[in-house]
């Protein structure tokens, strides 16, 4: 009775205003084609790559693109430009230009993920490639090019790395860098699928062993020291998928979520002493309420009910839903999947990337995610798709609606889509995304919404802090947002901090607490511009 009054509910309530969005990556310039090298033999990183990052990599003001890439299968070898990861320099009015040949970002090896932040304090902007089997570190040296330090860093990840996430775990000062494994590989070959009709498909992953994550602790001087024992996560392992971090208990420590394919998730709790602690089932989100792990893909950990406790929110597969876990603000969380709207909404669809930003400034994050199905075969048997548009939820005081059909016909285009970053490319306020897709060209979505709310973006310098001030939160007016660069499949979204809200309901002070604990107000803020705000000493 209870479920079916919440779904009259969601029926009658008013849709808010629609989003709109533009494919402009041809015009742009934006070039693109992620290349899996799919084989006979359905190797599983082969469906399974394409994080984007989005990044200012030369201090213009103007925000940069990153594509990770494949190789050639089964060498895993970059052979000629079909394969290179790809740099994008935002030229401005949304036009780019490629300039990987001469960043030094061209990489090896087989790419899935990309992580951006200023990991050596230094105002540029630097760059972590999650591999399969060598994983790099790219430090940027200010020129416009960038220099492999693997090795003199510390950093050895041998394992199928799937993600990376920037953050100060012990409030140091000093980023710290998090990856995420997905299983052992190469893993023993076997059939998948049905072989009377000789239909081969990427297997499930029950057959694949998964791992523990890894965690690097920054030394400073560029050195890292692997603290994946010490900090005690590597207890637990898993095929993890997704990974996102913010302080859920208000501690002042920020923790880490990290998604595991069809596996329970991990919630791993700052303990505040350099060590961890698993508590995803204690915190109520390792499963959803039906006590089943599902297909867990991308993540997001923000405050989508404007009630100042960060939220979480993950994809997954057809029939499985888009999970969404509210913080109840006592150290646990509840499956509102339902209550928001999300469960009827997205139970036939499927999912990698997610991102919550507020799309149409009516002061609500809304939901982005980039759409499609693992299994390219899948339609031989299950009612579903492999290649589908992607899709936006439109936030309304905590309630989602289906935006996608009103998105524009550009929109409606199904691919076989991978990773996503987000930022506001053109500088108009408003925030914009790009997607990988599979053997397809990316696209580049420019917000077109026709809105009069108004919008603040917040730049952020560490002094004692860290130079990204990663890890801080900031409230203006009755919302609030955390600085982080990870979210969504792979992907790393590192332009500032953005608010949304209607036309004059903008306040005029901004509050920050930074990494550590202090806090500072800022006063006389007025809204649609960059505000820059350095750390008080």
């Amino acid at each position: 009775m209870q479920r079916l009054l919440i779904l009259m509910a969601l029926l009658s309530a008013a849709a808010p205003q629609p989003v709109r969005f533009r494919n402009v990556a041809e015009s742009a310039g934006l070039r693109f084609v992620l290349d899996n090298s799919p084989t006979p033999e359905k190797l599983m990183i082969e469906t399974m790559a394409g994080g984007v990052a989005a990044f200012d990599y030369n201090n213009d003001g103007r925000t940069d693109i990153f594509f990770t890439n494949g190789a050639a299968l089964p060498s895993m070898k970059k052979e000629g430009p079909r394969y290179w990861n790809r740099l994008f320099r935002n030229d401005g009015s949304m036009k780019f230009t490629d300039v990987t040949a001469e960043s030094g970002l061209a990489g090896e090896g087989y790419a899935m993920g990309a992580a951006a932040a200023d990991f050596d304090n230094d105002g540029l902007v630097d760059l972590f490639v999650a591999n399969v089997g060598n994983s790099r570190l790219y430090r940027n040296l200010g020129n416009g090019r960038f220099e492999d330090v693997t090795a003199q860093a510390g950093i050895r990840d041998d394992w199928w790395a799937v993600a990376g996430l920037w953050l100060d775990y012990d409030n140091d000062g000093k980023l710290d860098l998090w990856v995420t494994h997905y299983a052992k590989w190469p893993a023993a070959d076997r059939f998948c699928g049905d072989s009377a009709r000789n239909v081969r498909v990427y297997c499930h992953p029950k057959y694949f062993q998964g791992l523990p994550n890894r965690l690097y602790h920054n030394l400073g001087n560029g050195k890292f020291e692997e603290v994946t024992e010490k900090s005690g996560i590597g207890a637990s392992a898993g095929r993890g998928m997704g990974i996102a971090a913010a302080d859920y208990d208000g501690d002042g420590l920020i923790d880490v979520f990290v998604t595991n394919d069809n596996e329970p998730n991990f919630l791993f709790h700052n303990l505040g002493n350099g060590k961890f602690e698993e508590v995803g089932l204690l915190a109520g989100v390792a499963m959803m309420d039906s006590g089943k792990p599902v297909a867990s893909m991308g993540a997001d950990f923000r405050d989508y009910d404007n009630d100042g406790w960060p939220d979480l929110v993950f994809v997954d597969l057809f029939r499985e839903t888009f999970p969404l876990f509210r913080n109840t603000g006592k150290g646990g969380f509840k499956d509102a999947t339902y209550s928001s709207g999300l469960g009827r909404l997205s139970n036939t669809r499927s999912g990698w990337g997610p991102g919550l930003f507020d799309f149409n400034l009516d002061g609500w994050k809304d939901l982005f995610v980039s759409s499609a199905h693992v299994n390219d075969r899948v339609e031989q048997f299950e009612p579903t798709q492999y290649r589908t548009p992607n899709l936006v939820f439109l936030n309304d005081k905590g309630v989602f609606h289906d935006g996608s059909a009103d998105a524009g016909p550009d929109f409606q285009v199904p691919r076989a889509h991978r990773g996503v970053a987000f930022a506001d490319f053109n500088g108009d306020g408003k925030i914009d995304a790009v997607v990988s897709s599979l053997l397809d060209p990316a696209e580049l979505w420019e917000n077109v919404t026709e809105t009069d709310g108004d919008w603040l973006i917040v730049k952020l310098e560490g002094v004692k802090a860290n130079r990204d001030g990663i890890g801080a939160k900031l409230k203006w007016g009755n919302q609030w947002n955390i600085m982080t660069t990870g979210a969504g499949y792979s992907s790393s979204s590192h332009f500032g901090v953005h608010f949304g809200v209607e036309k004059g309901r903008g306040s005029d002070t901004l509050e920050i607490e930074w990494p550590g604990g202090k806090k500072q107000v800022v006063t006389g803020v007025k809204p649609r511009q960059v505000l820059v705000v350095r750390e008080t000493p």
